[in-house]
């Protein structure tokens, strides 16, 4: 066989294998289905009434949670704009060369007009060799997509996808719904699960999925529980799961809270300005995925401490834009407060400290 084609054949069964945990999730979901509607709800409860409320709440829940999962697993990671792309002219001049200062300098040269912030630790401009692209701030390669992902937060496999910019919030969701029907699941079988080893419930096929599925619901939620805990507080934090493992790296250097712009603004940098859209599964996060705000902290290691004594971390509140605008929705991030105008002589500019557009943000941490 072709080298081709075995290089084709062994992507299709990799595709094969990476739906197995999707699969194995669908499996689980639909034999809960059954169990608790079929055999709970319909064949060991005697009550109508207490059975119409299990049922119009299960499938208020269930229905909540298959709908951010589908979101979560068909929403297309979001990759860069063209404009971090090389041209094929920067591409002759990287290939032509040596490998270092040299190559730096052309990417700085190209990054000096792009919303570009963070650095590798070692202060070089970020670049995807594989993508040939300048990586935008907080945008990682990922192996398994073999795709560079805005806001990269993790590749997971229980959704075959990227979690990133574009379904980070229908990730969140999918956290809370899924914890919640389990919760839900739980609380309801209680009762039946405790009749199960008095002998209070018939002797049939029925007393076992009972059984079952309490414990299979139990497990999840201690899982689940932990794992929406996590990215609570990660966008409490306004930080990826990738930037909760190494800090990113600014020009002024490794700032783990550079990204933090307070809490109501981080949760809103993820949910949305409009608050009817916070438990709906649908796109509302504000920005484009290739350019944020940034809280400087300790810009200047040598800036001598404020006059009033306040530590460096609790003093800086200083809010760095990007070169270029960003789009309608993330700027109002920021709109509680004045920001410089281009009509702001450098001498004013100068006079307050900085030659880029800086903003003072309230320091809601």
């Amino acid at each position: 066989m072709a080298p081709s084609g075995s290089r084709s054949v062994q992507r299709g069964c990799r595709r094969v294998v990476y739906w197995i945990p999707v699969v194995f999730i669908v499996v689980i979901v639909a034999w809960s289905y059954y169990a608790y509607v079929l055999q709970l709800c319909i064949e060991s409860i005697d009550d109508i009434g207490e059975k119409v409320v299990y049922l119009l709440a299960y499938h208020v829940t269930f229905i909540m949670f298959v709908w951010a999962y589908w979101q979560t697993i068909f929403t297309r990671p979001m990759n860069p704009l063209k404009e971090f792309h090389l041209s094929y002219s920067d591409k002759e001049l990287l290939e032509r060369a040596n490998r270092g200062e040299s190559q730096q300098e052309i990417l700085r040269r190209v990054a000096k007009d792009l919303p570009i912030y963070t650095r590798t630790n070692s202060g070089a401009i970020r670049f995807c060799d594989r993508c040939q692209l300048l990586k935008p701030d907080r945008c990682h390669h990922c192996s398994v997509c073999d795709k560079c992902i805005l806001k990269m937060d993790h590749h997971c496999p229980w959704v075959n996808n990227c979690v990133g910019f574009s379904n980070y919030k229908f990730f969140m969701l999918f956290l809370a719904y899924s914890l919640l029907y389990c919760l839900f699941i739980t609380a309801t079988d209680l009762q039946y699960f405790i009749k199960f080893w008095t002998n209070g419930l018939p002797d049939t096929q029925a007393k076992f999925h009972i059984m079952f599925l309490f414990f299979a619901a139990s497990m999840f939620s201690v899982s689940l529980a932990s794992l929406f805990a996590y990215h609570c507080w990660l966008v409490c934090k306004n930080r990826s799961t990738l930037e909760a493992v190494r800090a990113p790296a600014f020009r002024h250097g490794i700032d783990k809270n550079g990204f933090s712009l307070g809490f109501s603004k981080n949760f809103r940098q993820v949910f949305g300005d409009e608050r009817r859209y916070w438990l709906l599964p649908v796109s509302s996060s504000l920005g484009d995925g290739c350019a944020f705000p940034t809280c400087l902290v300790n810009q200047d290691p040598e800036q001598p401490s404020s006059p009033e004594g306040h530590s460096a971390n609790k003093s800086a509140t200083d809010a760095q834009f990007p070169a270029k605008p960003l789009r309608d929705s993330q700027s109002r991030l920021l709109t509680s407060t004045p920001s410089w105008t281009e009509s702001d002589s450098a001498e004013d500019r100068e006079r307050k400290g900085t030659s880029n557009p800086i903003m003072i943000i309230e320091n809601e941490m």
